[in-house]
């Protein structure tokens, strides 16, 4: 049973130290983040027709993994090489988010259509930051003992500083307009900016990766691990545009029990549609309430995390994560409007947080030759991927929450069973089990096919059958030779 450090008893941080400079760079950022979600709360973003605006967030999506399947493999090495190459990209994301938040301010407050694309420049800025922060940690940390420790802190001070940044940025929002807060939030990024300079100029990885950090990345406690929490970033992307339409009047699907007790209630009639589909958009307090519970889940992710850690291995603490989104999205289906919202809502941002500790601490136990920074940004990367996959589903398919509910129930239930199983197989010295691929999938259908054929022939021959598919009856009076 791992044991782990003691976790932390608050986010107290010492700005003087490597690591305190780098979180008050991440307070910053987080901070002017949550202002950015404030103003497109109260601007066009939340007015335009949800089925106009599908195709450009689909667009900008795209346009979001360019940066990641970039910087992964070709970008991402000669940063980890480059002294200060992950701070430089700390630095630009701060700079960059700080010009954009200039531009939104007359695009949010005139409901011009730039505020798409600066909407989306800031995603994408968000998550390179995130990647480069990810890498930067184990460089200002005393040893391998605080890094999750470390990571912990950080998620704390995230949560707090998006909740401090929102209560004033709502009531500029309510007393001024969007172009106000986005002002306030550029104010916030050029904090920011000038605290990422402080950050210390290190080196991530001067060499490059070797045959044994490979192969520790790849081993099958660290793969099964990263796959869980590949699947969480997958949710936490699909249920964040999930409600975000729900939220802005695109669950305009009519519940479906609602339709099947409309036509037992009339036999025989065509159901009328119109009484059933929900009208309008929800309040925009709603919004406010899933936002907050969002950050309150990370919040209470990144506290408990560490304590349940001291008892119970790490890869339960993973599995416990999936239960949860699990159990959160069972919620999200039973229970109709803003409450199933919000447990949804909360159940992943907890589940999602608490899986992120557990998986820090699998890949720093399991591959201890392996650079924490060049890993680590590598594995951020990939999960940012994998967000903007998921929340690319509910984009391109008109999702109402309750069936989206039951998609995350159900993926992060198959993702639960499928990590114990691995796990077991692992903790055996067995190799876990794989899904198949598609030229396995494809190998298994043609083996089937030709099965099926052959039995056919041979119950032909046997006078039992007719002839196979695809094949002619023989002529009158034909026999077959031997």
């Amino acid at each position: 049973m791992s044991t782990g450090p003691p976790p932390p008893s608050a986010p107290r941080v010492d700005v003087s130290t490597p690591f305190g400079r780098l979180a008050l760079t991440h307070v910053l950022s987080t901070g002017g983040d949550a202002l950015v979600a404030i103003v497109l709360a109260g601007s066009l973003f939340f007015s335009l027709d949800p089925a106009d605006a599908r195709w450009r967030i689909a667009l900008y999506l795209l346009f979001t993994m360019a940066p990641f399947a970039l910087v992964g493999p070709f970008v991402g090495p000669a940063m980890d090489r480059a002294p200060g190459g992950r701070r430089l990209m700390l630095i630009g994301s701060a700079i960059g988010r700080v010009v954009l938040a200039v531009l939104m301010i007359g695009s949010a407050g005139s409901d011009s259509l730039l505020l798409f694309p600066l909407a989306f420049g800031m995603l994408v800025l968000a998550k390179s930051y995130a990647v480069a922060k990810a890498a930067v940690v184990p460089t200002v940390v005393t040893g391998d003992h605080a890094l999750v420790e470390a990571n912990s802190k950080l998620q704390l001070l995230s949560g707090i500083a998006a909740f401090g940044a929102g209560v004033p940025g709502a009531l500029v929002l309510w007393v001024f307009n969007p172009g106000a807060v986005a002002f306030l939030a550029a104010a916030v990024f050029t904090l920011a900016s000038v605290a990422s300079f402080r950050v210390p100029v290190t080196t991530v990885a001067a060499e490059p990766e070797d045959e044994t950090e490979r192969a520790e990345l790849r081993s099958a406690g660290v793969l099964s691990a990263a796959s869980a929490m590949g699947t969480l970033r997958w949710i936490v992307g699909f249920v964040t545009l999930l409600l975000a339409f729900a939220l802005r009047g695109a669950d305009t699907q009519p519940a479906t029990g609602s339709i099947a007790g409309r036509a037992i209630a009339q036999p025989g009639r065509v159901v009328d549609m119109g009484p059933l589909v929900p009208q309008g958009a929800p309040p925009v307090w709603h919004f406010g309430v899933v936002v907050a519970l969002t950050g309150i889940g990370g919040l209470l992710g990144a506290a408990v995390a560490p304590r349940i850690r001291r008892h119970i291995d790490e890869e339960y603490l993973l599995f416990g994560a999936l239960v949860l989104v699990a159990l959160g999205g069972a919620a999200g289906l039973a229970f109709a409007g803003l409450p199933g919202q919000a447990v949804l809502a909360l159940s992943v941002a907890m589940g999602a947080a608490a899986g992120k500790q557990a998986f820090d601490a699998v890949v720093q136990r399991d591959a201890p030759d392996a650079n924490r920074g060049r890993s680590f940004a590598r594995f951020e990367s990939r999960f940012q991927v994998v967000w903007v996959v998921g929340a690319a589903v509910p984009v391109v398919i008109a999702l109402p929450t309750r069936l989206g509910a039951t998609v995350v129930a159900a993926l992060a239930a198959g993702a639960a069973v499928f990590y114990f199983v691995s796990n077991r197989a692992v903790q055996r010295g067995q190799h876990p089990p794989k899904l198949p691929g598609s030229e396995q999938v494809r190998g298994q259908s043609r083996r089937v096919a030709g099965e099926v054929r052959s039995r056919a022939r041979r119950r032909y021959r046997r006078g039992t059958a007719g002839p196979p598919p695809g094949e002619h009856l023989p002529p009158p009076g034909h026999t077959e030779q031997p």
